[in-house]
């Protein structure tokens, strides 16, 4: 499992974009994606969940921000064979709302936290996100 850690609390500010449009926005980000990319994601779900659950938020180091999990096994870890189940990439809406001050910072950081995500689909590591500027 994989999971991004950046993100700066900005108190006071709301960014207000119901679920269903997060959703569209999560979508629009997906469908950007290098063809090359998504061919590789065909058995990888992308979600949106409202908050980390509680053993998500186990992965965080103190004072973290989780804005999205990749869960299953990178593509340079894999053995022959295609999974059974699909791996998982969640976006967490309430997280990166909190932390954004506009409409188009949240639209900023669903592409980074995607790209995050897929890159760890992908087998690399957050030293490898962080040089392409997705860490």
């Amino acid at each position: 499992m994989a999971a991004c850690f950046h993100g700066i609390q900005v108190d006071g500010i709301l960014v207000d974009i119901s679920y269903n449009e997060f959703v569209r926005l999560v979508r629009r980000a997906y469908l950007r994606l290098p063809s090359q990319v998504l061919d590789a994601l065909e058995n990888v779900d992308v979600t949106v969940e409202e908050w980390p659950g509680p053993n998500e938020e186990e992965l965080l180091e103190e004072g973290g921000t989780l804005f999205g999990l990749y869960y299953g096994v990178p593509l340079t870890d894999r053995e022959g064979g295609s999974p059974v189940l699909p791996d998982r990439i969640t976006l967490y809406r309430q997280p990166i709302l909190d932390n954004c001050e506009s409409r188009s910072d949240v639209l900023r950081e669903i592409r980074i936290t995607l790209w995050h995500e897929v890159g760890h689909f992908l087998g690399m590591d957050e030293d490898d996100l962080h040089r392409l500027g997705y860490g």
